[in-house]
């Protein structure tokens, strides 16, 4: 099964616009995150998708393969669909271009969710991590999952869910971590549907699939994901890098 990474990578970023290209110990961040995910040894190819010129000649001159979107793009996924029909890949992860730590053992376990569905039920996985604190709970950056018995997604929300009414002890809640692995017949579905009502109304493009019956499944991590949104999250995400580096 070919597997291949693709790395959206949008420049103009609502909340810490050209945060891509902001300095990471060093280097900018989209090219820190590139070079992560090619040394985790996961990938026969590993390609960035842009919007910017700017980021194109950064993955140019350090030797990296890159698509230049052509039209604007309201998801990583549809960004990546574009041209998912241009390579030969069975698996395509989507990993995205402000998530420099990922680490391989996540990867990992989405790419054998595929190689054990013998059966070819499940369309797309993602990854999910246990949130205790209840500021973690509330906060609409963090989006949560609700699973069934099987750990197939039932529905993200940036609000709290489930709703724990009763206040039940011992409630189960979930952080969605972004990374997806998609079979590519399953990606370039995507990009032909249109956006469906949840989808526009959370802001959340995983929600098309749901609301088109495609099967999700979510796969337990203990990485914390450090997306990076706010410039609080690129100042934390630098402590990480003089941390390894020291």
């Amino acid at each position: 099964m070919k597997t291949v990474a693709m790395i959206p990578a949008r420049y103009n970023s609502e909340r810490l616009p050209g945060k891509l290209m902001m300095d990471l110990g060093g280097i900018p961040l989209i090219l820190r995150t590139y070079k992560n995910v090619i040394n985790l040894g996961l990938f026969d190819e590993v390609f960035v998708v842009t919007d910017s010129k700017i980021i194109f000649e950064l993955i140019r001159k350090n030797g990296g393969r890159i698509f230049m979107s052509s039209i604007k793009h309201e998801s990583g996924s549809d960004r990546i669909a574009e041209f998912a029909s241009e390579i030969k890949a069975d698996l395509i992860l989507n990993v995205q271009g402000d998530e420099p730590f990922i680490d391989k053992q996540s990867l990992k376990k989405l790419i054998d969710v595929f190689n054990n569905d013998f059966q070819n039920i499940i369309d797309l996985a993602s990854l999910m991590q246990p949130i205790i604190e209840p500021i973690d709970i509330d906060n609409p950056n963090n989006v949560k999952v609700v699973v069934d018995n099987n750990n197939f997604a039932i529905y993200f929300s940036r609000s709290v869910v489930p709703y724990n009414r009763l206040n039940i002890k011992n409630t189960n809640y979930f952080k969605h971590i972004g990374v997806y692995a998609f079979r590519k017949e399953s990606l370039l579905y995507f990009y032909k549907s249109k956006p469906s009502p949840l989808e526009k109304l959370e802001k959340l493009e995983q929600l098309r699939y749901l609301e088109n019956g495609k099967k999700i499944k979510m796969v337990k991590t203990n990485y914390n994901g450090h997306g990076i949104d706010v410039m609080e999250d690129l100042i934390n995400a630098r402590k990480i890098v003089n941390e390894q580096s020291s």
